[in-house]
């Protein structure tokens, strides 16, 4: 079956209209990169449990990596939309892909650039920027998922340096990274960020296998036994878990975006799928049980890319809130899971091979509606901030 068109992807109300020229010109470079370098090679890599060769470096080249940092920096300092779009588009090839450039820009380049001095953003942003070094983002302990502020990791004031111990788990590119900006606590309990560098003694970066999601990306743990990192590396302003959660709104943000990127896929193949296959006489697409399937992939489709755009006209004003973000990022997340799992069976049988990508957009959308704040979570966050009331503790 050939990759379906471009021209077939939805636009049922006519987003284009609320988009500017620019942003539909870097709509188009990196759908066509996404055409050419991911979709002929993701179902192989998926299968195998190895990433795309090359990949940062290739999302470098397209300018998916920290596309709102300022030019000065390395970046592109695009919008927010522009980063939205970039990551629909990623995320329409793969999750994996779109959680290497996500995790790079929004956990390791926004807070270096937020957060960071200015040797820090002059050292790694150009760098990271151009893919020619890959970041991972050191949050998630073994023990401490939801609830962060239990973190065991810590840093100790040594005079010259601090030394780090502790461990975090479920990192996307840590087999792969560079650096890790890590978040640790003092001596204080102050929750503190800091540049952790490959090569530093006592740093291992295992691998975690044999996963049924997110299998064209690398996922592994960040272990600190004893290592001294040079006191220049810490973030020197920022402290408790404001830094942290301010990195998680920005991927958060970026996720809403990109799983309609995957629901769109898994829609666009269905309906083409629908239209070409036959039985009893006729295509399938003609049967009402099939029309009522598509037309509510194109109902929630729709309203999702709504909801992320009003979202990303609040963030170019400074005027979005956490509570907003968890909405969108909890709702389109759901929503694509559930194209993908009924996508699958306008398909049949023919749903569950690798020749059509609704089983591997499932499969990773589960990593999707559990990491960044599980399904459950975002939920909370919103009957906290409609109510007033705070149902975690």
């Amino acid at each position: 079956m050939s990759h379906y068109p471009a021209t077939s992807i939805p636009d049922y109300f006519n987003l284009d209209g609320l988009l500017a020229e620019e942003h539909i010109l870097i709509r188009s470079s990196v759908r066509s990169w996404v055409d050419s370098f991911v979709m002929p090679h993701i179902d192989k890599a998926a299968q195998e449990h190895t990433p795309l060769p090359n990949l940062m470096k290739e999302l470098g080249n397209v300018g998916a990596l920290g596309p709102y940092i300022p030019e000065e920096y390395g970046g592109a300092g695009l919008d927010q939309i522009s980063y939205g779009i970039i990551m629909q588009e990623l995320e329409r090839g793969d999750s994996a892909v779109r959680s290497a450039a996500s995790v790079q820009s929004s956990l390791v380049m926004f807070p270096i650039y937020t957060f960071g001095t200015e040797e820090q953003k002059r050292k790694y942003l150009p760098k990271l920027a151009s893919g020619d070094m890959i970041g991972s983002f050191g949050l998630t302990e073994p023990n401490h998922g939801s609830n962060p502020a239990g973190m065991e990791t810590t840093i100790k004031d040594k005079g010259d340096y601090y030394l780090l111990n502790g461990a975090k788990m479920w990192i996307t590119n840590s087999p792969l990274c560079d650096i890790a900006v890590v978040w640790a606590k003092d001596e204080k309990g102050d929750i503190r960020g800091i540049v952790v560098e490959r090569g530093m003694e006592g740093f291992s970066t295992p691998e975690t296998l044999d996963k049924w999601s997110l299998r064209a990306s690398k996922t592994g743990e960040l272990v600190f036994n004893n290592v001294k990192v040079p006191k220049e590396n810490l973030f020197p302003e920022i402290k408790g878990l404001k830094g942290p959660l301010s990195c998680l709104n920005s991927a958060r943000y970026g996720i809403s975006w990109g799983v309609i990127g995957a629901a769109i896929d898994c829609y666009c193949t269905a309906l083409q799928y629908a239209k070409e296959r036959t039985q009893f006489g006729r295509p399938i697409a003609g049967f009402q049980l099939q029309q009522k399937k598509l037309a509510e992939f194109v109902t929630e489709i729709t309203k999702a890319q709504l909801l992320s755009w009003r979202l990303g006209t609040l963030k170019n004003e400074h005027k979005a809130s956490p509570a907003q973000i968890s909405m969108a990022k909890r709702n389109n997340t759901k929503m694509a899971i559930e194209i993908a799992r009924e996508s699958r069976q306008i398909l049949g049988g023919m749903g569950i091979t690798g020749d059509f990508p609704m089983m591997r957009h499932a499969a990773n959308l589960e990593s999707v509606i559990t990491y960044e704040g599980t399904h459950d979570v975002h939920l909370l966050i919103t009957g906290m901030d409609i109510t007033g009331l705070n149902a975690f503790n």
